[in-house]
């Protein structure tokens, strides 16, 4: 307690109340005289009986004594730094009602004064002109003294309140410094940890779910912080500082990183969340999970938690999607786009990836279907004949499969035999079908 600083950025009335505290302290403190007085005292005694653990004693005695002596230093140090905090404030008071009294009529004068010298007048006879230019005169006699009261006024404001409220403002300048300058890297800290969180394959998405979760909690308890660098952030408005040399961090800074960080934390575990709701609509495994974030990973260079276009076509390419630079190629890519950036933000998310990846590998299973399913009735060959298509289909649907189907031209084939195979994965590439 005695070693506290606290009357540093204290108000004048708080430095009075905490001077109060202090002599109480001291009354207190002055009640144990006696008991000091009392132990040194046997101490003498057992030394004059010469009894057998005196140097035990002495050094315990010694010890009481010297923590008595510190005490009492510590004592005197703090009330003085309270009686010169409290006299600094008590002139600062003095200072600031002496220059208001002084400022106020003077900047009155002077209002006055300007209106007289900017006022039109009329005159008809040169009496009246001599009547104004005397008064004149008689106001540039005046000038003299006006300016000295002037430079009394800013003698008061430069020399004295400047110089002395100074050291105040530097305190607190110190004060919100040395607060800012940590939250700002745990904020900025917090914000990396979550990114990694959200990309790592560590675990189950229900496992990353549960540590952004702790992740968010421990954010939330963070507040208090920042709720106390917003009290040193009004005493810093309130004393009209504008600068501090000694963050870089600005109150706006840290309020846009904090809300920045809780944006962050929601929007993470709400994509999670999506994905997780994603896994097991669309029946996805948490391998298959894991390998669409090893590939996103892989070509997000940047570590930004999104693919840039290059980065997603990059990513395209070597999972076998044969897009080329040709316009074939240019268009199929920004067929592909317009389903993973609808809004055109120029950037595929995580989510938009695994719901594309999702849906090429539901429509490629549907696919494999449609061609067993040929099989079937073909009776297991790899061909179809026409009579075959006629005899298991409707007549719509056989003639549209016959127009349609590529003569089979395999080992096995016959006359007339077609092609159910190509025509299947044909069939998954058409829109209109």
């Amino acid at each position: 307690m005695l070693r506290q600083k606290d009357y540093e950025t204290a108000t004048l009335s708080e430095i009075k109340a905490l001077l109060k505290k202090h002599e109480a302290f001291e009354s207190d403190l002055a009640a144990h005289q006696d008991r000091v007085e009392q132990i040194a005292a046997i101490a003498q005694e057992l030394n004059e009986l010469d009894y057998y653990d005196s140097p035990s004693v002495n050094a315990r005695c010694q010890k009481i004594c010297d923590q008595w002596d510190n005490l009492g230093a510590l004592t005197q140090k703090r009330r003085e730094a309270l009686e010169r905090t409290e006299k600094l404030l008590e002139t600062i008071d003095q200072l600031y009602l002496e220059y208001a009294k002084r400022a106020a009529p003077f900047n009155n004068w002077m209002e006055g004064a300007m209106e007289d010298l900017q006022d039109t007048f009329i005159v008809h006879t040169i009496e009246e002109i001599q009547g104004l230019t005397t008064a004149h005169e008689q106001f540039k006699a005046t000038l003299p003294d006006a300016d000295k009261e002037r430079l009394a006024i800013l003698g008061i404001h430069n020399e004295e309140i400047n110089g002395k409220w100074d050291h105040h403002n530097e305190r607190l300048r110190k004060q919100f410094a040395a607060q800012a300058n940590v939250i700002g890297p745990w904020i900025q800290t917090k914000m990396e940890e979550i990114g990694r969180i959200s990309i790592e394959m560590h675990g189950t998405l229900e496992d990353q779910l549960s540590h952004l979760r702790q992740y968010e909690k421990s954010i939330v308890n963070y507040k208090p912080k920042i709720d106390q660098l917003e009290g040193d952030h009004q005493l810093i408005q309130e004393a009209l500082i504008f600068d501090n040399k000694h963050t870089n961090y600005t109150m706006e800074h840290i309020r846009v990183g904090w809300e920045q960080l809780l944006t962050t934390i929601a929007r993470t575990i709400n994509e999670v969340e999506n994905q997780i709701l994603t896994r097991d609509a669309k029946g996805i495994s948490q391998e298959q999970m894991n390998e669409f974030r090893a590939s996103f990973n892989h070509f997000d260079r940047d570590h930004s938690g999104t693919l840039g276009p290059e980065e997603f076509k990059a990513c395209l390419i070597s999972l076998g999607y044969d897009i080329g630079n040709d316009p074939q190629g240019e268009a199929e890519f920004a067929r592909i786009m317009s389903i993973v950036d609808p809004n055109r933000l120029g950037v595929v998310t995580f989510q938009a990836f695994i719901d594309f990846m999702s849906r090429e590998t539901a429509d490629t299973d549907t696919a494999d279907q449609v061609m067993a399913s040929f099989k079937i009735l073909a009776g297991d060959k790899n061909y179809i004949t026409v009579d075959e298509l006629r005899r298991e289909l409707p007549p719509d649907q056989a003639e549209y499969c016959i127009a349609r189907m590529a003569p089979y031209t395999g080992p096995d084939a016959v006359p007339g035999a077609l092609d159910y195979m190509s025509f299947s994965t044909a069939l998954y590439g058409e829109s209109d079908l």
